[in-house]
């Protein structure tokens, strides 16, 4: 299934993607899962399953507003330097454990939404990646289980603000400006994900070709992420972890290439689908 978060005039609601259209599962679900992170929580996704079988579409695509894939997660935890060539590309040494930061989620837009170029900065970089969607909670969680705890897989552009993202030796302000971050356009769930470790990822600005990859090079891989994560902090329905760039990102090529107003930028992943945004200043 592809699973998502979306308005329809003003309404906010989750569904399923079927066909060319999204089968309101909030408006069925209720007050039993309000949101798609309650329904992860709950237990519902095959529940839901049934239900999308058995109902038509209630919405076009084209009719929806979309939103980030969980607007509400207790946590964003982030992966840096996790493909060799972006770690080389700016110089870094190698560590034995991933490098881990947060994004809230008020920093996360949605496919087809403002990404927010920030006035203090015209130093805004693309980030195309993978995000995970975690389904079952955990804490300690060993590397053969850990997949088990996955609910979805999706596109996540993990646009960062390079100047301030420097002020120190924490990277927290850069990724954190409002609407720099954009998470979607669905997640797909394991069931309709042939091979995790072969998911190539691609980023494109005004379509030209930035990045690309395929998650069979991370460096610490997916297993290994959520078993170090869940060993320090508890693992949630609905938490986001977002697995780490490749090599390309704007900031090391010469010259340097950031995104400005009016520009599109695009990260697609395999078995996935496209996250779109258009630049704007905040």
């Amino acid at each position: 299934m592809k699973l998502l978060t979306f308005s329809v005039d003003g309404t906010v609601s989750w569904g399923a993607v079927k066909g060319d259209g999204v089968v309101d599962l909030g408006k069925r679900f209720g007050a039993r899962a309000p949101t798609l992170r309650a329904a992860l929580a709950g237990n519902h996704l095959h529940e839901a399953e049934g239900m999308v079988e058995a109902n038509d579409a209630d919405h076009a695509l084209g009719d929806i507003v979309y939103l980030p894939v969980i607007r509400d997660p207790d946590k964003i935890l982030c992966v840096g330097l996790n493909y060799e060539p972006h770690r080389l590309e700016g110089g870094h040494p190698k560590t034995e454990h991933p490098t881990i930061f947060a994004r809230f989620a008020s920093s996360q837009t949605a496919h087809e939404q403002p990404l927010l170029s920030p006035r203090e900065s015209d130093k805004l970089d693309y980030e195309g990646e993978i995000a995970i969607v975690i389904g079952k909670s955990g804490r300690r969680i060993s590397q053969d289980k850990a997949l088990d705890h996955i609910a979805g897989y999706a596109c996540y552009n993990e646009g960062s603000v390079r100047d301030w993202q420097r002020h120190s030796g924490q990277y927290i302000p850069g990724k954190n400006f409002e609407k720099t971050g954009s998470f979607g356009p669905w997640m797909v769930t394991p069931d309709d994900i042939p091979d995790v470790n072969d998911l190539t990822l691609v980023t494109r600005l005004n379509g030209e070709e930035m990045q690309r990859a395929n998650s069979s090079e991370l460096t610490f891989p997916i297993p290994e992420i959520i078993a170090y994560c869940s060993t320090f902090t508890e693992l949630v329905p609905g938490d986001v972890i977002v697995t780490g760039t490749p090599g390309g990102v704007g900031s090391r090529r010469e010259p340097p290439v950031f995104m400005k107003p009016g520009d599109v930028v695009e990260v697609e992943v395999s078995s996935i689908g496209v996250l779109r945004n258009k630049v704007e200043r905040d």
